[in-house]
């Protein structure tokens, strides 16, 4: 059944329908200017009971609007009971720690088994809705064989707010990363290539655009000169392993949050990370700096070695700024156990 929300424009609004709803809805209502469109594209916005479909439809102050918001719709996608390792959750919002191997968000290829489906059986129907459907509202993302963090919506308030955050890139994101190498900040060859600058502290900068590489779709490449989208990684080494130091255990923190940013940036500054199909190259591990034993669980290991380490960002209803941590998962732990005890 619809909810009838009414609105009294207020002082000196926007001329237009659009704009004017967007300033005078209550926050509370969490109807963004998308869903706001919508509803007058489907004759949901009426004046005096006449129907207003065009959002350029001139409103004066005093205009009393009435807009019937539709229950959420049930969603087309399917709960699964798949176990879930919730970290926090409130009528907002749930936070997760994802295990590699899960896919987020049902695609063509993966249309079951996701992160979603788990989540929908989680809230058993106990969903707001996000858009009008009652689903979980993903706003970042994390890539499949990626383990850790992830921040996920239970309604509009909070869809919006999080996405704001995400887009300004005011929340906070920190991952654990293995790789190949041990960048040094005083290493010609790094410093010489485009995009890698150190910054205080030794933290290593990588910016650049990314974008889809030019003839393999299913890779995102570094580009230059404007192109591709503006990305940022710092990188600081956390631990090094063998003697000289041939890997490292690596803190990488997000400005931007583009496609396989983390892992493009470091293959691109010459430091792939340990067990990465796609952008770690055919590298091989260095068998004469760690010895046969290390060498083989290296090259076992069978995802990027890549942990969404920590999260942290305003809750959307309080305001309130919230810090999350996930441990290592084991297989992580395993290999870094494995490089500490290099002989």
């Amino acid at each position: 059944m619809d909810k009838a929300l009414r609105i009294i424009i207020g002082e000196a609004p926007p001329a237009r329908l659009d704009k004017a709803l967007a300033r005078d809805v209550p926050e509370a209502a969490a109807l963004s200017r998308t869903r706001l469109a919508k509803l007058i594209a489907e004759g949901a916005v009426t004046r005096g009971g006449e129907v207003l479909s065009d959002p350029k439809a001139k409103v004066v102050e005093g205009d009393e609007i009435v807009i019937a918001v539709p229950q959420a719709e049930e969603s087309h996608i399917g709960p699964e009971d798949i176990p879930l390792d919730i970290v926090w959750e409130d009528d907002d919002l749930v936070v997760v720690n994802k295990p590699a191997g899960m896919v987020v968000h049902p695609a063509p290829g993966t249309p079951m088994g996701t992160l979603v489906n788990a989540l929908l059986h989680h809230f058993g129907g106990k969903l707001s809705g996000v858009g009008g459907v009652a689903r979980p509202g993903i706003v970042h993302r994390i890539d499949k064989d990626t383990s850790g963090l992830l921040v996920v919506a239970k309604s509009d308030r909070a869809h919006h707010g999080l996405a704001a955050q995400f887009e300004a890139h005011s929340a906070d994101r920190a991952y654990r990363a293995i790789c190949y190498g041990v960048p040094n900040q005083g290493d010609p060859r790094l410093l010489g290539t485009r995009g890698v600058s150190v910054e205080p502290g030794g933290v290593l900068c990588i910016q650049s655009g990314l974008a889809r590489h030019k003839t393999d779709r299913q890779r995102q490449a570094v580009f230059f000169d404007g192109q591709g989208r503006h990305a940022v990684t710092r990188a600081r080494v956390l631990e090094s392993f063998s003697q000289p130091p041939a890997m490292a255990l690596l803190e990488c923190r997000l400005e931007t949050g583009r496609t396989h940013q983390i892992r493009v940036h470091m293959a691109h500054a010459g430091h792939g990370l340990v067990g990465d199909p796609v952008y770690g190259g055919r590298r091989k591990p260095p068998v004469k700096a760690i010895g046969e034993v290390a060498a083989t669980e290296v090259a076992g290991f069978d995802r990027q070695a890549l942990h969404a380490f920590e999260l942290g960002f305003d809750h959307p209803a309080s305001g309130e700024r919230l810090r999350f941590e996930a441990p290592l998962p084991a297989d992580m732990q395993a290999l870094l156990e494995v490089l500490r005890h290099i002989e």
